[in-house]
């Protein structure tokens, strides 16, 4: 099983590569710096190098012929303006989803932020963040060839993992480790009947592969 990760050196996507690889999965991450090639290949992940702000859809498309499934984990980062929230946040996102849709790639993961809405007022920079990854979210929940799932996990931190969660439609403001939002997003790739579903994700009392089959109806 082949898959691609868009942000393919964010500490999310990182932690995700080492736990896909060692699950014997092949994985390939995107990223537009080449000095960050031997990070990836250190995590078991193939370095595709690739600028999501200027590729078109079909050199993107190319780079996903033949995946199993995307993961979209990109982001402008917390130093970033206004400009790359949506140029990166919405329309890296956007342009991902539609490549996945042209090269025939059915499962589609987003890790999006809580509270993301298309409707967020403000001018603020993380207003803008907000409501870039709202449209982002509603432009892939409107695509009817991918098996999405949307991942919205509360404040990040880079506290060890404890592989405990609280998974649901919404769960209310709270922490979560990186480490923990991987092992979920490794778990969700992992359980198809999670495709239509937009999940929020923070701290808990429940085993990851308890809460995805949870809300998976298992």
């Amino acid at each position: 099983m082949r898959i691609v990760i868009a942000g393919g050196h964010g500490q999310i996507a990182l932690r995700l590569e080492r736990l896909l690889s060692a699950r014997g999965y092949e994985v390939a991450g995107i990223i537009r710096n080449p000095e960050q090639g031997n990070d990836l290949r250190e995590a078991g992940a193939e370095p595709v190098l690739l600028d999501l702000e200027s590729a078109s859809v079909e050199e993107v498309a190319a780079h996903l012929q033949g995946a199993d499934a995307a993961v979209f984990a990109a982001g402008a980062g917390p130093g970033s303006g206004a400009k790359r929230k949506d140029t990166v946040d919405k329309g890296a996102a956007v342009l991902f989803a539609d490549a996945a849709v042209r090269a025939g790639v059915r499962r589609f993961l987003v890790v999006s932020s809580m509270g993301a809405s298309p409707r967020q007022e403000g001018s603020e920079v993380f207003d803008v963040y907000l409501r870039a990854k709202g449209e982002a979210d509603e432009h892939v929940r409107g695509l009817d060839a991918l098996d999405w799932t949307i991942l919205r996990p509360g404040s990040l931190t880079d506290d060890p993992g404890t592989g405990l969660v609280r998974l649901e439609a919404h769960t209310g403001r709270g922490p979560v480790p990186r480490d923990d939002v991987a092992t979920t997003l490794a778990e969700l790739l992992e359980t198809p009947a999670t495709a239509g579903l937009t999940l929020e994700l923070i701290a808990g009392s429940a085993p990851v592969s308890v809460a995805v089959k949870s809300v998976a109806g298992n």
